[in-house]
């Protein structure tokens, strides 16, 4: 099935868990519910090898099997974004891989490299590029001190179709966008509860972690934004609000933890985060969660 990956990139980019057995080995297969309840929701696009799916965690050969894998779960119902990055010759590498699994677009991790140089960055993702061949490439930006004109470098890339922008400066968003091929996308990267200020400043769609375990929220979120309806965003994005709040805390160390504990206590056990994030939650962190839990309707 031929997809609009354009189409796809608006919508909601929902950032998948990597869920691990009882060994501590990845098992792509429990995803398999969790995916069903996202697409039958109306998530548009799922993403793995995101960071909520702690993609430096993961051995480069578990990345490459997590994205096979999940392109079959998805088997052809919705177009899916395979995150790609690490050193230049492991990230060729799973692109490579991830395009032969049939992944219809590539995010590329910004290098977290301690010698990174915004230059060096865009060589970067020319290499990858290459690596990829024609397929989609979406830049996942999460340092905007680059400057606005390695972004539009980094834009010029010839299968660059978008911009994940997730840093919280909607002013520097809009100037970006501005200098910039105007036919790119550029997706709010930090979420639901940023997604109206960056939606203000011209972006469209947004990614999510929280459809791992209520898309339906996030698809609500996604048609009020939409629609303009900005006060019924902030009222579903408040409801929501909690639980992101337990993300956010130890230097968003709790960021995943706290989606596999929901996970775990909803029966859908994709087992514990891999060091150095947090687990498990403190019992005063897991006990804010279960209240948020049992407050909600989750589908």
């Amino acid at each position: 099935m031929t997809h609009d990956l354009d189409a796809a990139l608006k919508g909601i980019s929902g950032i998948l868990v990597t869920p691990y057995d009882e060994r501590g080995e990845i098992a792509p297969d429990k995803l398999a519910p969790i995916l069903d309840r996202a697409l039958i929701a109306g998530v548009h696009m799922p993403v793995v090898n995101g960071n909520t799916g702690e993609f430096y965690a993961l051995t480069m050969d578990e990345a490459c099997v997590m994205a096979r894998e999940v392109v079959a779960l998805v088997d052809g119902r919705a177009p899916v974004m395979a995150g790609v990055g690490r050193g230049i010759r492991d990230a060729c590498r799973l692109a490579e891989a991830s395009v032969a699994a049939g992944a219809a677009g590539l995010m590329v991790h910004q290098p977290p490299d301690p010698f990174v140089s915004p230059r060096g960055t865009v060589d970067y993702l020319r290499q990858i590029a290459a690596a990829a061949g024609d397929t989609p490439i979406m830049v996942y930006l999460r340092n905007d001190a680059i400057g606005t004109d390695m972004i539009r470098a980094l834009c010029e890339v010839e299968t660059v179709k978008g911009v994940k922008w997730a840093t919280p400066n909607p002013v520097k968003l809009s100037e970006a966008k501005a200098a910039c091929d105007p036919s790119l996308t550029w997706v709010g990267g930090l979420a639901e509860v940023w997604a109206p200020a960056f939606y203000g400043a011209g972006a469209r769609g947004f990614t999510s972690g929280l459809i791992n375990i209520w898309p339906a929220q996030s698809v609500a979120i996604h048609a009020a934004l939409e629609a303009g309806e900005f006060a019924q965003a902030h009222a579903l994005i408040a409801a929501m609000k909690p639980f992101e709040d337990i993300r956010a805390q130890e230097l968003n160390g709790t960021n995943v933890t706290t989606v596999k504990a929901a996970l775990q206590a909803m029966g859908q056990d994709c087992g514990p985060t891999r060091a150095p994030s947090a687990w498990p939650l403190t019992p005063e962190q897991h006990a804010t969660m279960m209240t948020f839990l049992q407050a909600q309707t989750l589908a």
